[in-house]
């Protein structure tokens, strides 16, 4: 079937690239006009702003009061949460070690007082606080002025508090949880209307970059695209490859296995989009269901590789664009920091930028208007973080399952190459039958039907 050109045009992705591309023409050709172009992507990160603390509350509080499970699996949820921890600091890393090696935003030049600060929190660019005054800084004045405050952290603490408080309640409480669920979809419908307004946020921020500094700059945003792109490729076939080696399996059978969910989530850019379809197919593939069950939907909060890596190569390459000197102490402080807020870039589209702009709030060391150098390509910088954050849970739920036992190799092996195998029973308990598919074990009655 072919499809029109309208098809076409209410694509969010087509849209940004009539953006890019109508932003760079303006400030080739008019210079002069393209800094009239401002407000259009001070529009957006206000807008980005805006949405920055409900979407957190949401997803701090329906993670922390919907813990209860782990109370079936406590193992597997520690486990679960070392593997996520780790894994997500060492991809923190090696975004900050390819952000200093390659230095993708060296050699712009751009100057901060020539960017738009006016919607920042005053003073948040050159605070400077001491470890206490910074904890102390965390405790809103009241919960709901947490809220209207302008920092994230406090919001972080009032979501955790509530959350906990919702899971000591037990049973009267979950009417509240239900309700913030609710709430939640209406926050995430929100976001996506504020996604729908980025092809305007790419027109502003490149007429406004390449009008006031030249055409030169694209270089660097090409340069970003590419070393952000390639870290993400290596990192799957050297970490994510060496996981599944050790548990005797094939990155690329398992790439294979999951083409269609990878296809989805290239088109829909939401990792959520196949969370259901990951169950089932990790399920098949020989995994408990009281991991998958756990590990999934864990992974969805708590193992963003993709954009873990995103985030430190990012705040570093805007912190280079701007000539700002990063100490070594700083940058892992950043790194401390966005363990924590990248909790809640969890399957929302665009959801990754949207944790930019509040790590950047937090550490300001760059003001908040620099976004605007890198909303027009965030796109493109979404499909490699998108890719490598499904397939990095789908590796830890392999892992995991391995580590505790309860993972049948030989039928993951039959399942990745393509073999007939029937389906799991419903009624199958792990706790009931050997381990199998380890060294020295026996066939799994899952494979064997």
């Amino acid at each position: 079937m072919t499809r029109g050109v309208g098809y076409w045009l209410r694509q969010l992705w087509v849209q940004v690239l009539i953006g890019m591309v109508a932003g760079v023409v303006v400030g080739v050709a008019w210079p002069g006009a393209a800094a009239q172009m401002q407000p259009f992507s001070d529009g957006f990160v206000a807008l980005m702003k805006m949405i920055v603390a409900p979407v957190l509350f949401c997803t701090v509080v329906l993670g922390v009061g919907k813990v209860d499970s782990i109370g079936r699996v406590g193992r597997v949820g520690a486990k679960s949460l070392v593997y996520f921890v780790v894994l997500t600091a060492l991809c923190m890393g090696v975004g900050l070690i390819v952000a200093n090696v390659f230095q993708p935003g060296a050699g712009m030049h751009i100057a901060a007082s020539s960017l738009s600060t006016k919607d920042l929190p005053d003073g948040v660019a050159s605070t400077h606080l001491s470890v206490a005054d910074f904890l102390l800084s965390i405790i809103p004045t009241t919960m709901f002025s947490a809220f209207t405050d302008g920092e994230i952290l406090p919001v972080m603490l009032v979501s955790v508090l509530f959350g906990i408080g919702i899971k000591a309640v037990g049973e009267p409480a979950e009417g509240l949880l239900r309700g913030v669920e609710n709430l939640s979809k209406v926050v995430f419908k929100v976001v996506g209307w504020v996604m729908r307004t980025a092809p305007l946020g790419a027109f502003g921020g490149l007429a406004l970059t390449v009008g006031k500094y030249g055409i030169g700059t694209l270089h660097q945003l090409l340069v970003l695209i590419a070393i952000f792109s390639a870290t993400c490729l290596v990192f799957i076939l050297v970490v994510f490859g060496g996981l599944l080696r050790y548990t005797g399996l094939s990155l690329f059978k398992l790439c294979r296995y999951l083409k269609e969910e990878l296809m989805i989530i290239l088109a829909t850019c939401s990792s959520e989009a196949v969370l259901p379809r990951m169950v089932d197919k990790m399920t098949n593939l020989g995994a408990s269901r009281p991991v998958v069950g756990l590990t999934l939907p864990a992974g969805y909060s708590f193992n963003l590789d993709g954009t873990a890596i995103y985030l430190t190569m990012s705040s570093l390459f805007l912190a280079q664009a701007l000539d700002i000197h990063m100490s070594l102490g700083a940058q892992l402080a950043m790194l401390g920091i966005m363990m924590i807020t990248s909790k809640g870039a969890a399957g929302v589209p665009g959801g990754a930028f949207v944790v930019l702009a509040s790590s950047i709030g937090i550490i300001g060391h760059v003001p908040m208007a620099a976004l605007a150098l890198i909303v027009g390509i965030d796109r493109f910088l979404n499909e490699g973080r998108i890719l490598t954050t499904v397939l990095g849970n789908a590796v830890a739920t392999i892992f995991i399952a391995k580590w505790e036992g309860e993972f049948d190799l030989e039928r993951a092996k039959a399942v990745l190459d393509g073999k007939d195998v029937p389906p799991v029973r419903e009624t199958e308990e792990w706790h009931e039958r050997p381990v199998t598919g380890l060294p020295g074990t026996s066939t799994a009655p899952a494979a064997a039907g």
